[in-house]
């Protein structure tokens, strides 16, 4: 028997093994075939804003600020409503009308983005022009809102990656809602709690799994293509407006990949794949992080209560 654990402890930790190897390929990779552009342009390729093929002058800049902007945006316009689609799911919802909503929640994580593309290009990118349009003039003043009202532009992107994010945090959220201790509820209500206040007790109860939900939708905006290369506008310019068309790093990649005529250009695209790659590890370990030290603060919390209350008993 303890050969046979053994023998599963070390195939289970080389499954785990492979992943650290092909995480480590795909950097090593991205690295060695970027070199060229590495080596000309160094550090300075991710804070410059010219990106100019037919001069050989390439700078990240401008599709770093667009990948976070929108990213950022989506997470703010979506984390709210998914956290009220989770909420309503597994604590209000009716038990007739839950599970309908379940699958159009997981059917709208199903769709291929270039259908949400189409679908922002026909519908989202003129309801967005019209309220361009009808956008006060004492507003357009303001850097947040300049811009000629194409429709096109970070707002659209900023829409069709919220609509796209949804799914993934409120599907998570519920998971996670689902976790909490029927005795956390009940103990509430015990306590006199309104209904709400229950909810708002179970919330903060799960929040360390919440904020997971919500950087996973973050991750998952963060490497989107086709529907945000669809309805973004592709200029490669940083600009707080949005209004203005701006660029992504993924929407570069997939847009001029095919069409890079020397190999400092091909280097260049590469290095911006490589540089999206660092963002996301980035990210993803800074939420791991956070994630680990709220789990560690609680775990801390909970142990001086229990310290505080042996002496009463």
């Amino acid at each position: 028997m303890p050969s046979r654990d053994l023998a599963f402890r070390l195939g289970t930790g080389l499954f785990g093994l492979v992943l650290i190897l092909i995480v480590a390929a795909i950097g090593f990779e991205l690295t060695r075939q970027s070199m060229l552009s590495i080596q000309k342009f160094g550090l300075n390729f991710w804070r410059t804003q010219t990106w100019d093929p037919v001069l050989g002058e390439f700078g990240a800049l401008p599709f770093i600020w667009g990948t976070l902007y929108s990213s950022i945006l989506a997470l703010l316009i979506a984390t709210p409503v998914a956290l009220g689609i989770a909420v309503f799911i597994s604590e209000l919802c009716p038990a007739w009308l839950k599970q309908p909503l379940v699958f159009l929640t997981e059917l709208l994580a199903a769709i291929p983005s270039i259908v949400y593309g189409l679908w922002g290009i026909f519908v989202l990118v003129p309801l967005v022009r019209t309220l361009e349009v009808s956008t006060p003039q004492t507003l357009r003043q303001l850097p947040l809102f300049t811009g000629p009202p194409l429709g096109v532009g970070m707002l659209s992107a900023g829409l069709i990656l919220a609509v796209m994010v949804i799914p993934f945090t409120s599907s998570v959220a519920r998971e996670v809602l689902k976790s909490v201790p029927v005795a956390q509820r009940e103990g509430a209500y015990a306590l006199g709690a309104t209904r709400f206040e229950a909810i708002r007790a179970a919330l903060f109860y799960a929040r360390t799994g919440i904020i997971g939900a919500v950087m996973l939708g973050f991750g998952r905006a963060l490497g989107e293509t086709m529907a945000v290369t669809m309805v973004i506008g592709n200029n490669p310019r940083v600009s707080t407006s949005l209004f203005a068309p701006q660029y992504t790093m993924a929407a570069v990649i997939a847009n001029e990949f095919a069409e890079a005529a020397d190999q400092l250009y091909l280097d260049a695209l590469i290095e911006i794949g490589l540089v999206l790659f660092i963002i996301t590890l980035v990210v993803n370990g800074l939420s791991r992080l956070l994630i680990w030290s709220m789990a560690r603060s609680e775990r801390r919390s909970g142990a001086a209560a229990a310290l505080a209350a042996e002496p009463a008993r």
